[in-house]
């Protein structure tokens, strides 16, 4: 079971803001030359904002944009996330594979995150007693109580399925 936001504009000022901010991008992903690091961020940001759910997001075109972000600002946060775009394009099984690579290399070890996106792509494999696992690492990790919160709604989601 997912989980889906959906954002209400609550003026039309602020949607005119909005339709205002995704040209800006669109302008600066034109210009001539390599893109910015942060319009590729920014392109991103607008493929989510223009999605009107989380099944209708460019995916594919997110995953290309992370990797058009691996190459001119590399980090292991930016394989993390290229990794959770491309779980939805070719799966859990490929992003956990990356995830696993990324995590065997060590830059993130002690980062909060990697073990959540881990146990989710667990999750999503049907693999429970690792995603269990994962999920309890992904608590013990953070200190937000949201996020807290959000695994043991997904440890007890595992324990109904």
């Amino acid at each position: 079971m997912s989980t889906v936001v959906t954002v209400e504009l609550p003026d039309a000022a602020l949607a005119a803001d909005v339709v205002e901010g995704l040209a800006l991008v669109e302008d600066a992903l034109r210009m001539p030359g390599r893109p910015e690091s942060y319009a590729v961020q920014a392109a991103i940001a607008a493929l989510h904002a223009r999605a009107p759910n989380h099944a209708d997001t460019d995916w594919p075109q997110i995953a290309g944009l992370y990797e058009v972000l691996l190459r001119i600002s590399p980090s292991p946060v930016i394989e993390l996330n290229h990794a959770a775009a491309v779980s939805m394009v070719d799966g859990p099984e490929r992003a956990l594979q990356l995830v696993d690579a990324l995590a065997a290399r060590g830059p993130l070890k002690g980062y909060e995150v990697l073990p959540a996106v881990r146990a989710d792509l667990l999750r999503r494999l049907g693999r429970r007693d690792a995603a269990r696992e994962a999920y309890l690492a992904a608590s013990a990790a953070t200190q937000l109580e949201p996020l807290r919160r959000l695994y043991a709604r997904r440890l007890a989601e595992l324990d109904s399925m």
